[in-house]
């Protein structure tokens, strides 16, 4: 089976239809860009809305999009099928004037440099076509990889697998291996913030400019997730010395995970334990 069954079965022209294989260039936003398909769709395709000179000039002649993010070597996941809409040509201050090119920017995208006098927007509608295999649906990309769109009427686009699990949100790193950046913090998969809110014991918040780290315990109602989420609204979680540095260089783990059922008191031990062992009160950014 292949991409051109599954259109033809919904009756949609291959020769109105793009293939993107998305694969960003700036590695922080390619590792984000599976969770912002998963957790913010509207975030992903402001992503796909504007394109390079090229891929402009391809995209203008099609009616509809058919999304896909770069997975193994030869292989693309779907995200979606979007009706290509308006067109909208756009300035370089227009372009930045948009808050969701504003948010990847901190994720590391370098969208529209000013090289160019202007960028077309597109206006993509998402469409209800095998919604239910996001994240699931993986095909073949035909060689050359480099070659990241395609027309769906040139290509063969051999269907790989369907998986029971969306690959977006899948395999959450084991606790000892968990090294959030701010940003990826706000965007990681609902799954994980599950895990999180079930994960109770003392964590290190490490800030990568100032080389100092500042350590603390989580055993509330919602436990990692409760703590990690507070300094995430509000930058510092009440901690002094943690006003003093940017939120972007700040790096979230876990230094070590407990019982769901250990008492506050024993995790506040540990706490203290580790803020000894690493000399957080005379070195880093704890105050007690």
């Amino acid at each position: 089976m292949q991409l051109s069954d599954l259109l033809a079965d919904r009756r949609i022209p291959l020769n109105d239809v793009l293939v993107m294989r998305h694969r960003p260039t700036e590695q922080e936003l390619r590792k984000v860009l599976p969770w912002l398909a998963a957790e913010k769709p509207e975030i992903f395709n402001a992503y796909q809305q504007t394109q390079s000179e090229r891929a402009e000039q391809a995209l203008t002649r099609a009616k509809y999009l058919a999304s896909f993010i770069g997975h193994e070597a030869g292989k693309a996941i779907f995200v979606g099928l979007y009706k290509v809409g308006k067109i909208t040509p756009l300035t370089f201050a227009q372009y930045w004037e948009i808050p969701a090119y504003n948010e990847m920017k901190a994720m590391g995208h370098r969208g529209f440099s000013g090289n160019r006098s202007r960028i077309l927007w597109f206006d993509l509608s998402l469409l209800k076509f095998y919604s239910e295999w996001k994240g699931k649906l993986i095909i073949r990309w035909p060689p050359p990889e480099r070659a990241w769109f395609r027309w769906a009427r040139r290509n063969d686009f051999v269907i790989e697998a369907i998986l029971k699990e969306s690959q977006f949100s899948r395999g959450m790193p084991d606790w000892t291996e968990i090294n959030f950046t701010w940003d990826e913090l706000k965007l990681i998969p609902s799954s994980w913030r599950v895990r999180l809110r079930e994960w109770r014991g003392v964590y290190l918040i490490y800030d990568v400019a100032r080389q100092k780290g500042y350590v603390g315990s989580a055993y509330g109602r919602q436990n990692l997730l409760g703590r990690w989420t507070n300094y995430l609204a509000y930058g510092h979680g009440g901690n002094k010395r943690l006003r003093e540095s940017e939120p972007k260089n700040l790096r979230f783990s876990i230094l070590q995970r407990v019982s769901p059922d250990l008492g506050s008191d024993e995790v506040i031990k540990l706490e203290n334990s580790w803020k000894i062992r690493l000399l957080t009160r005379e070195c880093g950014l704890n105050m007690n």
